[in-house]
């Protein structure tokens, strides 16, 4: 294990960059600035440069795509090249993203996707647009199998694996706290497939989180409620393997890998530990997350700021 970082320091300052959607990716940061001034060319060569990377490549697309005037950019730089794979992406990606304001048609962004999709069928971002558009407007069975072709072509694509998990987690809000709900089992499933070195090692977590959320948000956010839904045998046991994933693995290199630092540090603060959930804040720095911050209708700015205080002792 590494050593520790130094303390957070100048908190203050950095608190503007909460929530950037790009996390902690400089390059991408200095590519979507030039990107929202009309100069694609720079977004052209990141996105040639990501290669096949595609938990990257997704990250980085969703992240343009729902920049201001995305579309208008795209476009211009798919008619400058109408064959480029990169731009029809780009483009499909922003109509999902303007579908989702209400702004355009699912129909359109569907069409968009597919179009891109057919230019490079081994990328499962297209893809992975539909899945997003499908969670809002689409079926079940439309979703998974969404999933399953993002899956087929990246079996262990983080922001895909994170929407399923999302969704499975509705289901069945009634039950109330079930620690066999077919969300845990997905995501256990899920872990256990992937390498031992894969941050869905942290998807158990990420399970607790989205069923607090739609339990919390149909029951209550009693708090006794709260300690037996992270204080539960199986939360317990899933907290513990993921901490000790981290401690070990320490995924920097991953680009969303503060989405699941986010996360852990909810979730250990949750559990009552909140000298393990510093240690996470460390790492997270000023890459802050909505979710799960604002589980389930809270201001996640305040409620982020609040636990990092009480978890670093600066409340």
């Amino acid at each position: 294990m590494s050593p520790p970082p130094p303390p957070l320091g100048r908190a203050r300052k950095r608190d503007a960059q909460l929530f950037d959607p790009a996390l902690c990716d400089a390059e991408l940061v200095d590519v979507r600035t030039q990107f929202t001034q009309g100069r694609w060319s720079k977004a052209r060569s990141l996105l040639v440069g990501t290669g096949d990377d595609w938990d990257r490549r997704g990250h980085r697309v969703v992240v343009l795509a729902q920049t201001p005037a995305a579309t208008a950019w795209a476009r211009e730089w798919l008619l400058a090249e109408p064959e480029s794979a990169d731009a029809a992406t780009l483009l499909a990606c922003a109509a999902v993203f303007t579908a989702l304001r209400r702004k355009g048609t699912p129909e359109a962004a569907d069409e968009a996707c597919r179009r891109a999709a057919a230019l490079l069928p081994a990328d499962p971002t297209p893809w992975l647009g539909l899945l997003m558009l499908s969670r809002t407007f689409g079926t079940e069975e439309e979703f998974s199998r969404h999933f399953d072709q993002v899956r087929a072509r990246h079996r262990e694509h983080h922001h895909a694996h994170h929407l399923m998990v999302a969704k499975l987690a509705e289901r069945n809000p009634a039950v109330g706290y079930d620690p066999l709900h077919e969300v845990y089992d997905f995501a256990a499933w899920a872990a256990e497939e992937s390498p031992a070195d894969s941050p869905l090692a942290v998807l158990p977590v990420i399970a607790h989180a989205e069923r607090y959320r739609v339990l919390a948000a149909v029951h209550g956010r009693s708090p006794d409620a709260a300690a037996a839904h992270w204080s539960g045998r199986r939360a317990r046991q899933v907290l513990r393997s993921a901490f000790d994933w981290w401690l070990e693995w320490e995924r920097e290199d991953h680009p969303r890998n503060r989405v699941d630092l986010n996360f852990l540090a909810h979730a250990k603060l949750c559990e009552g530990r909140p000298a393990e959930a510093a240690a996470l804040f460390h790492r997270i720095g000023s890459h802050a997350t909505r979710a799960p911050w604002s589980y389930p209708d809270l201001d996640p700015h305040k409620a982020f700021l609040a636990a990092r205080s009480a978890a670093l002792g600066t409340a």
